[in-house]
């Protein structure tokens, strides 16, 4: 059994049970994200403790005492996740004690107990190190009346706001720099017209499809599949993208056959990218502050919203009566919905890109190369949003549809960005910046794919081994 895999599949249990089970632990996806990261970083740090080789596998936090001789990594590993599971997501440690007795730990045939003790050392020191992260709550967050900003979805207007202070007061997990963005594309630009044209006619509730001018372009089938497909949008038994991408990431390491060691790197490489992308898009988003399609497509006329202004001729391209086909709220009977946070970067194409472009640079795909890779090629994936069991808000079960990505997971990185433009809860530009024919140009500081991708380089070369100190502390 690999311990690392072991308990990456138990966290990511936790973090589906957390959205199903009403107790509200590490919700939405800056937490999860936090609460994955921090899972696989101890997992990484007890592993590295015993092997004790800092030339393969450097730790994570500094100033740790050496295990005692002969404790067992396995034991070590099981007790750190066990530790912080039990710490994040309390209301489930008895399942997380009941792993912990099945993990086969009766067979290793000694220091199991001093495995176990620097485990928990490791854990503890984790804590510590995290003490000072912020909570999710809106903290009495002011809603800008201005044109462009963002506002409750108009379909769920009691939605109230995520996590407005989260990026902003959270040092970093193990960038190096607090990566940012270049402002998003302007109302009147033509990249924004574009996009806002796209999204009108392809982001669409299926109801108002009929009502759309002619000349929009209209989601086909296939985009309506992947809109769901990678949606995960903190629903029951679902939970949110990073265990998406956790799930996707684990068919890669056991197709390339990893050992225990290229695991434990690995997953507390994505894993971290993740931490950190939850951190810089959350403080970007709330820089930005950038209106969503619903909002923004609703009020596209300058008479529109709290600043309009007189004017009884509306532009034309403004359709006061438009609603998004939305993120899925699958096993549940309420609305699909906007979710109730800036667009501008989209969390989706930010958490995609860190955790597939760090898996990339892990297996040799050289920082700078975003072309096709075959990474995936070869294998398939079900997303949980289609796997035959899921039901939509009318408590219709969806049937199972299996993936395949022939360019690997540079595909996923863009299919990824775009889904969100097919469920009408993101502008394109909030993925990535693209030309006259729709294609990405990555030339452009734009977007949760880029801000993705320079996390992903920065952690690799940096090889995850510092505590994040220095530049990755928020001004107080």
């Amino acid at each position: 059994m690999d311990p690392i895999l072991y308990w990456n599949d138990v966290a990511l249990e936790a973090n589906k049970v957390s959205h199903t089970n009403g107790a509200g632990e590490q919700t939405g996806p800056t937490h999860s994200s936090r609460a994955l990261a921090l899972v696989h970083l101890a997992m990484y740090d007890a592993y590295a403790g015993v092997i004790a080789n800092p030339a393969v596998l450097p730790p994570y936090l500094s100033g740790l005492p050496a295990p005692a001789a002969g404790s067992s990594a396995d034991a070590a590993v099981a007790g750190a996740a066990h530790a912080v599971l039990s710490w994040l997501f309390p209301t489930q440690k008895p399942f997380f004690d009941q792993k912990h007795a099945q993990a086969g730990l009766s067979n290793s045939s000694s220091g199991l107990n001093s495995g176990n003790d620097f485990g928990m050392l490791v854990a503890q020191a984790l804590r510590q190190e995290r003490k000072d992260d912020p909570d999710s709550k809106d903290d009495g967050y002011a809603v800008s009346v201005g044109r462009g900003a963002h506002r409750a979805d108009p379909d769920n207007p009691d939605q109230g706001y995520y996590a407005p202070f989260y990026g902003a007061k959270s040092k970093g997990i193990a960038i190096t720099t607090r990566h940012t963005l270049a402002a998003p594309p302007q109302p009147g630009t033509p990249a924004y017209t574009f996009a806002y044209r796209q999204v009108r006619g392809k982001g669409v509730a299926e109801e108002l499809m009929g009502t759309l001018p002619a000349a929009l372009p209209k989601r086909t089938i296939d985009e309506t599949m992947i809109g769901v497909y990678w949606g995960y949008d903190g629903a029951a038994q679902l939970g949110t993208p990073p265990r998406l991408y956790n799930q996707i990431v684990r068919r890669v390491a056991i197709a390339k056959a990893n050992s225990v060691a290229d695991n434990a790197r690995l997953f507390a490489f994505v894993n971290a990218a993740m931490g950190d992308a939850g951190i810089l898009a959350w403080d970007q988003k709330y820089i930005h502050n950038l209106w969503r399609p619903v909002v923004g497509i609703r009020e596209h006329d300058i008479s529109m919203g709290p600043a309009g202004i007189g004017n009884n001729n509306l532009d034309n391209d403004c359709d006061p009566l438009w609603l998004p086909l939305g993120a899925p709220a699958s096993n549940s009977k309420k609305k699909n919905f906007t979710p109730n946070f800036p667009a501008y970067p989209s969390g989706h194409a930010t958490f995609g890109a860190a955790a597939f472009h760090i898996t990339r640079l892990f297996y040799g795909v050289a920082p700078g190369n975003h072309a096709a890779d075959n990474l995936f090629n070869g294998l398939d994936f079900v997303s949980d949003e289609w796997n035959g069991v899921t039901k939509d808000n009318k408590e219709t079960v969806r049937p199972k549809h299996t993936r395949n990505f022939p360019d690997g997971l540079w595909q996923m990185i863009e299919e990824n960005g775009r889904s969100r433009v097919f469920l009408g809860v993101h502008w394109v530009f909030d993925a990535f910046a693209v030309n006259n024919s729709n294609q990405i140009d990555l030339a452009q500081n734009v977007g949760g794919v880029p801000l993705g991708l320079k996390i992903a380089e920065d952690i690799f070369a940096a090889g995850a081994s510092k505590a994040p100190k220095k530049s990755t502390v928020p001004p107080k």
